[in-house]
């Protein structure tokens, strides 16, 4: 009986406990990554889409405070009269 094991045999449990392992959690890894890259794209176009509602209102309340101070002068001038 000979207990000598074969480089053969060695190379195959470095490959069956070590590399193949490796090779699995590598591939989970690189799977979330290219989930949370997604997840950042969505919540990127998110925010720019809140920014640009939000630059919009503004504008829109800007607009407005100028309507009401426009007729606030004109109500000013005829009183004023």
């Amino acid at each position: 009986m000979e207990t000598t094991v074969g480089l053969m045999d060695v190379v195959r449990i470095v490959i069956q406990w070590g590399v193949v392992p490796l090779v699995g959690f590598v591939f989970l890894i690189y799977r979330g990554q290219q989930q949370h890259q997604t997840e950042i794209a969505v919540m990127k176009a998110v925010q720019v889409a809140n920014k640009e509602a939000h630059d919009r209102e503004f504008k829109e309340m800007r607009k407005s405070f100028d309507q009401v101070f426009t007729k606030l002068d004109t109500i000013e001038q005829a009183l004023r009269k």
